[in-house]
């Protein structure tokens, strides 16, 4: 009974981290498509600033990077407590 609770666990677990890291990309790409979006809106106003919001959606898909890595970091430091 308690190797099944492990394997039940185990693939709960194997769940749970295929959702993180497909939420992780799919925020990759909202950002870069709001920064896209942001981009195109400034396009209007001076045509080059469409590189400006281009800028801020990949670094705010940077950001999200870095913060799923600082957790996955923390997670594993937990782990080995």
């Amino acid at each position: 009974m308690h190797n099944e609770e492990n394997k039940r666990a185990k693939k709960v677990k194997s769940v749970i981290d295929a959702a993180n890291h497909l939420s992780l990309g799919i925020s990759i790409v909202v950002a870069v498509l709001i920064g896209v979006g942001l981009g195109i809106l400034l396009a209007k106003i001076y045509k080059p600033l469409f590189f400006v919001g281009l800028a801020f959606g990949i670094a705010a898909a940077i950001l999200n990077v870095y913060k799923a890595y600082k957790l996955l970091l923390k997670i594993n430091e937990d782990d080995k407590k």
